[in-house]
């Protein structure tokens, strides 16, 4: 199963790493915390246990036998042998000193430092569990020293509460932590992001901010963009020089070209001349009408005109182009309307020669008969311009061929045209941080403008 977008993308995760990271480490530490009180409580209780034992041996090896029994039950007469377990048993096992009163079956006779299960202590009514460590002495009598340390697992357990309570308290903090981290991290890469969008869209001016990044990742980053940045903004003026340059020096020969064939063509007599001036003069205003769409979107392309963009009302812009329109598409057999509002920051220009391209390309691979339909709609922060006839359309997998520059579809399109009009419009949505889609009108192509209501 495919999860959802959100929690496939590269926030997400990062937010679930910090959080993870930050839940394995808290708890790494309370584990720690909590084997260093535990390690500490034993090795104490040992301590006391293996000091008791040495005081005993000590005793015996001067007093013997009975001056160690005497000792014993002094000692645990003090206060301060309050949780002490002391066992003197006879080699046969009869008890011969101590508050335990027997041997406990599963202990050796010889043996280092042991938690037992519960034992009872003479004059307690519950059993209690201890760490002891047992000594076979000399003569073959045997010492069982102990120390109570029903205290030290009520301490442990309490750790054991403490650290339960501090992860659940630890996962809200985590949670905290990782949201912080990802805004921080997102923020600075969303101003990135920001930026290259508007560069995108054409204001080449924009840098990072790299100040407050100086020294770290986001720095490099920063500085490596904004290098990249100048360079392309660079490139983008040297285009802009060449394409201002190419626009005269073309336009200039072209236009004289036509202006000497419409000449020609008034001064012959000869019908033959004439038609085929007429022709020349014919495709000389192609040739004018391709260099002037291809320098449009180059221009388009390289962001500029953006200082163009004003508030439009782009319904009345559509009624205007469909009364512009409306007198040759009725000439050519079509029906063309206009509706609805919106209103965005746009180049009017650029836009309206994409729409006028749209209609022009509606009416001459439309239907004959057919309806071409301009429309506005607003949806979110974008607004979209549609053109719609009931041609043949374009098939799915040509349409992304159809945006390139002299895209021309043969197989499913008439002949004709240099395959611009739809480049244009294309050029122009980008231009303006928007985009363009073909869909299927059923039948008939339907071209679709996105463009963001309001530029920043």
């Amino acid at each position: 199963m495919k999860l959802p977008a959100f929690l496939r993308s590269s926030t997400t995760r990062f937010f679930a790493l910090v959080f993870i990271l930050q839940l394995i480490s808290g708890t790494a530490l309370l584990l720690f915390v909590r084997h260093i009180i535990a390690d500490e409580l034993e090795r104490t209780s040992r301590t006391l246990v293996t000091a008791l034992r040495d005081d005993l041996i000590a005793d015996y090896e001067h007093e013997g036998s009975r001056g160690l029994r005497q000792l014993i039950a002094t000692r645990l007469a003090t206060t301060g042998a309050r949780d002490a377990a002391v066992l003197l048993d006879d080699p046969v096992g009869n008890h011969l000193a101590g508050n335990i009163e027997d041997w406990p079956p599963f202990l050796p006779f010889n043996a280092g430092w042991q938690v037992t299960p519960p034992l009872y202590r003479v004059g307690r009514d519950k059993p209690e569990q201890m760490g002891v460590i047992s000594t076979k002495l000399p003569d073959g009598t045997h010492l069982l020293v102990g120390h109570v340390i029903e205290g030290d697992l009520r301490v442990r357990r309490l750790t054991g509460e403490a650290m339960i309570a501090a992860l659940l308290l630890a996962i809200p903090l985590a949670l905290l932590g990782a949201i912080v981290a990802t805004r921080v991290i997102t923020a600075r890469v969303e101003r990135i992001a920001e930026t290259a969008r508007r560069v995108g869209m054409g204001d080449l001016s924009l840098r990072v901010p790299a100040d407050e990044s100086r020294g770290d990742a986001f720095g490099d980053l920063a500085e490596a963009i904004n290098l990249m940045l100048a360079r392309i903004e660079a490139l983008v003026a040297e285009l802009r020089v060449v394409t201002d340059s190419l626009a005269h020096d073309l336009r200039s020969p072209l236009t004289r070209l036509s202006a000497t064939i419409d000449r020609a063509m008034r001064e012959t007599d000869d019908e033959a001349a004439a038609a085929a001036l007429e022709r020349v003069g014919a495709e000389a205003d192609t040739l004018l009408a391709m260099l002037s769409t291809a320098l449009q979107i180059s221009r388009a392309e390289a962001g500029i005109g953006r200082d163009r963009f004003v508030s439009t009302d782009l319904g009345r812009m559509l009624e205007d182009l469909a009364e512009v329109y409306g007198p040759l598409a009725e000439e050519r057999g079509f029906t063309l309307t206009a509706s609805g509002q919106g209103h965005a920051d746009v180049h009017r220009e650029l836009v309206g020669q994409a729409l006028a391209n749209l209609v022009d390309n509606a009416m001459k691979y439309g239907r004959a008969g057919g309806h071409i339909r301009l429309s506005v709609a607003t949806h979110g922060d974008f607004v979209s311009l549609l053109v719609d006839d009931d041609g043949p359309g374009i098939p799915a997998d040509q349409r992304e061929q159809a945006l390139r520059r002299f895209g021309r579809l043969d197989p499913a399109r008439q002949p004709g045209g240099a395959g611009l009009g739809l480049a244009l419009a294309a050029a122009v949505s980008r231009l303006h941080g928007g985009g363009i889609e073909l869909g299927d009108n059923e039948p008939g192509l339907s071209v679709r403008l996105s463009l963001p209501r309001l530029q920043t």
